[in-house]
């Protein structure tokens, strides 16, 4: 698989990474945590070393207690932590139907600290700033990013759903390694950054790169979520009738590419893929891509990893881009 350089730093990941919120949020109950650790070191075992969660990644659990995401990847990674890449965010709690966003120092630095005991380790590797606070200026994050970098409690940062103005204004204070934003074949919103990241040498990495979970095709009505109960996805527009309708007749162009490929599609022969970014050096510029997905079942997880090994013609990714250029998604987060 390929291997990407996080912006200008020395670490180096697979392509596909491992994004872990699913395991206990937004995704139905939380898996149990001994389930869940072991689904997380078996990815490891695939090759997976790229891993992506955050402080709001919470669930209930059936006795009513709390099921934290960051628990249960620092109990999975701790025997490979220096081995991998490991991930985490701040900025952002959940309030029933609605975000609050809280970037400023104090909370930073209150967050950090609460990440780093739950995740059993002594630095985060890539920590994020989960959404742009309103309240708080760029400068004053990066500054605190700044010096979390010299104490050594992070070693690079990043910024999740980010604008081109703010990314601009932060990375003038502190270098930023990464940007996290929504992406895929039904999100493309945030392509207008991507020049801008090949510009600053920064590492564009997608989160939802299968819509969360339409890609697959394995979701075709909102009963196939059961009782949908701490589950975001049967709201999400993509999963109303008109949504699933336009997702299969994506589905039945890049199936076709699917086939050439000997993929595999959820219940057929033939798998989807996401597009990815490939990485390239011009006039000591740095531009890369990767993307995390996530699963609870080891087979999906297989087959997501593998599909960074195949590599798409020219002609099959303009003829992805014509039939995309047809149509238009109403996709969580933005259409």
């Amino acid at each position: 698989m390929k291997r990407v350089r996080l912006g200008k730093t020395d670490m180096y990941v697979n392509a596909i990474g491992l994004g872990c919120m699913g395991l206990t949020h937004a995704s139905g109950l939380p898996t149990p945590k001994e389930e869940a650790v072991e689904i997380l070191r078996k990815a490891h075992d695939m090759g997976y070393d790229f891993y992506d969660t955050a402080e709001c990644y919470t669930g209930v659990n059936p006795d009513g207690s709390t099921a934290y995401n960051e628990e249960v990847v620092g109990e999975a990674v701790k025997p490979f932590r220096k081995d991998i890449i490991l991930c985490t965010k701040f900025g952002v709690k959940h309030m029933g139907d609605h975000l609050e966003f809280d970037s400023s120092p104090e909370t930073i630095r209150k967050s950090l600290e609460g990440s780093l005991k739950k995740l059993q380790t002594d630095y985060v590797d890539v920590y994020y700033q989960h959404r742009i606070d309103p309240k708080v200026e760029p400068e004053v994050v990066a500054g605190v990013m700044k010096e979390l970098i010299e104490e050594g409690k992070i070693k690079a940062w990043g910024i999740s759903e980010t604008n081109e103005e703010y990314l601009r204004r932060a990375h003038a204070v502190c270098p930023v390694t990464v940007i996290e934003n929504r992406y895929s074949m039904m999100a493309r919103w945030h392509e207008n950054l991507m020049p801008v990241c090949k510009e600053l040498g920064i590492i564009y990495v997608a989160f939802s790169p299968l819509a969360n979970g339409a890609l697959t095709g394995a979701y075709q009505s909102k009963k196939a979520f059961g009782s949908g109960e701490q589950d975001f996805r049967p709201d999400m527009p993509q999963y109303s009738e008109e949504g699933i309708k336009k997702t299969n007749e994506l589905l039945e162009v890049v199936s076709q590419i699917g086939e050439k490929h000997h993929a595999k599609l959820q219940n057929k022969d033939y798998r989807t893929y996401t597009l990815l970014g490939d990485g390239e050096i011009q006039e000591g510029q740095v531009w890369e891509a990767a993307m995390f997905a996530g699963s609870r079942k080891l087979d999906r997880l297989q087959s997501n990893f593998e599909a960074g090994n195949v590599e798409l013609s020219q002609e099959e990714v303009k003829t992805i881009d014509d039939k995309l250029n047809t149509m238009e998604f109403k996709v969580f987060g933005g259409h």
